[in-house]
């Protein structure tokens, strides 16, 4: 594949410990990026750490604790991340999780839509400088089909705990805000040096779903692709040349640019998920 020349360029991705995240590091490391691993958990990126320092011998590769649950660890994950004013070329939100009833972030949010939106939200606002410092970044949210199930977005559910037994209803609403935020980044940040994408992977069978309960988890992996199929789609987003016009756009998991569902064409809806992120994350004076 002819790629976006990533070497030698600052690629950062959440949720690298495993899964897509994993893949997409393995994949851009082999494309001599330098990395940024932001992982929840230090010891369990360690691993993957190696395997591309064993793959890609030279290449740089730097672990950040980030608990996308927590607004105090994405700022503290953003701060250490943009010392020493480096630029951000790509950016992959790709961590995830799958809520079960009860769950909440530390912040008191419902946690899928804590995690997979909010906390990516925050920290892609915070490294925006950094981004918008290099000749060219891109933004990689990974979203996900499921966006369509989702019949619209009650703000007040999304400050309580997750309701539903499997949490499905809730992560295909944090999926939708993964949509409308990628296409609303797009919007605020058109003119500047920074391109969008959002990207369905496929139907994975990855650690996303471990807080699924069973019998329904394993029922579900049966029909999923493996995480190495999944990554393709964010790799391409990341590093395809073809692609560097493009922004704001949503590619399904054969890696072209598809039409997102009504919602997530939605403008409006779009707007109000940004105000009221701006708001929740405590980045009033952004707007």
């Amino acid at each position: 594949m002819n790629d976006w020349n990533v070497a030698g360029k600052l690629c950062v991705v959440t949720g690298a410990n495993t899964g897509i995240g994993r893949e997409t590091a393995l994949a851009l490391g082999r494309l001599g990026a330098e990395l940024v691993l932001a992982c929840r958990s230090i010891d369990k990126a360690r691993p993957v750490a190696d395997e591309i320092a064993r793959a890609s011998p030279g290449a740089r590769v730097e672990l950040v604790a980030l608990d996308l649950g927590s607004f105090a660890s994405v700022r503290e994950a953003a701060a250490r991340i943009g010392a020493g004013d480096r630029p951000v070329h790509v950016l992959v939100n790709n961590a995830g999780v799958v809520g079960k009833p009860g769950n909440a972030t530390a912040d008191g949010f419902e946690l899928a839509f804590g995690v997979n939106h909010l906390g990516h939200f925050l920290l892609t606002m915070l490294l925006g400088d950094r981004l918008r410092s290099a000749a060219s970044a891109r933004v990689v949210t990974v979203a996900s089909r499921a966006h369509l199930r989702a019949p619209g977005v009650d703000w007040d559910a999304l400050r309580a705990p997750t309701r539903s037994a499997t949490g499905w209803p809730e992560y295909c609403v944090s999926k939708l805000a993964n949509v409308l935020f990628s296409a609303e980044l797009a919007r605020r940040w058109q003119g500047s040096s920074v391109t969008t994408y959002a990207l369905h992977p496929g139907v994975i069978g990855s650690d996303l779903w471990r807080r699924v309960p069973w019998p329904f988890r394993p029922a579900m992996q049966l029909f999923m692709k493996t995480n190495a199929e999944g990554a393709r789609v964010a790799v391409r987003c990341a590093t395809a040349p073809e692609l560097s016009p493009e922004t704001g756009l949503y590619y399904d998991d054969d890696g072209r640019p598809r039409p997102p569902g009504r919602r997530g064409r939605d403008p409006e809806l779009a707007r109000a998920l940004w105000e009221r992120s701006l708001a929740w994350t405590g980045l009033e004076s952004q707007r």
